[in-house]
């Protein structure tokens, strides 16, 4: 396969190490690694990053099961893959809300080919946590957090300089992740600086009636970032 954002991407995620043993039973898993995820990752990097554009990154916390988890496709759960993506997949459908406001939001800028050919969504963590069995944010445990936070460091040096992401600006999804994504950017000297906006989830449940005023400052704010380059 040429050297392209494609490439890159399936050797980050595909080769991204495991966790270090982590507290509070929490369990990492490298979705990616899965054959059938695997095979979805690179029919959508196959479809929309075949280039060397320097794409701006927006990053949430860290995938959950039922999005990445299973398409391997940071906010895109398999119905969303299907039917915004046009790639067929039999995974099962679980409705993941990030996904449905996410692509409300891909819509408004264009579609998935418009929107993937200058965005890249993914984490500050990219593998998945679990809790008894359920989604887990990094920041859930100020143990985990501060077990995790060398890893993170990696992965977003990782992300930066392996993908070749452009540098003036990210956009960090949720308000309680920025806290950690600026304290780490301002450390690192990563971009030159973090937009945060409200999480995708929370804009769903919690703030659904203005939801059209919410998807709307997502794209005002992506379209201004994409100008700035």
């Amino acid at each position: 396969m040429p050297d392209t954002f494609a490439r890159r991407l399936l050797h980050l995620l595909t080769t991204f190490p495991p966790a270090p043993a982590l507290p509070d039973g929490v369990q990492a898993y490298n979705p990616y690694q899965e054959p059938a995820v695997a095979a979805l990752l690179t029919q959508f990097a196959q479809k929309f990053y075949t280039d060397n554009q320097p794409r701006v990154a927006l990053l949430g916390i860290n995938p959950g099961r039922f999005g990445a988890g299973r398409t391997g496709v940071a906010f895109t759960d398999p119905a969303a893959l299907s039917e915004h993506c046009h790639i067929p997949n039999d995974q099962p459908r679980h409705p993941e809300l990030s996904s449905q406001f996410v692509y409300q939001v891909i819509a408004e800028l264009g579609g998935p080919a418009e929107f993937y050919r200058h965005f890249y969504l993914g984490s500050l963590y990219p593998l998945v946590l679990l809790r008894d069995g359920k989604n887990y944010n990094y920041y859930d445990s100020p143990a985990l957090q501060r077990a995790l936070e060398p890893e993170i460091r990696v992965a977003l040096r990782r992300q930066i300089t392996e993908l070749g992401l452009a540098r003036h600006a990210a956009v960090c999804l949720g308000r309680r992740n920025g806290l950690l994504f600026e304290k780490l950017n301002q450390e690192l000297a990563l971009f030159d600086k973090i937009i945060v906006l409200d999480h995708p989830r929370y804009l769903m449940q919690y703030k659904r009636r203005e939801l059209a005023e919410h998807v709307a400052r997502y794209a005002d704010v992506l379209l201004e970032v994409k100008m700035e380059r």
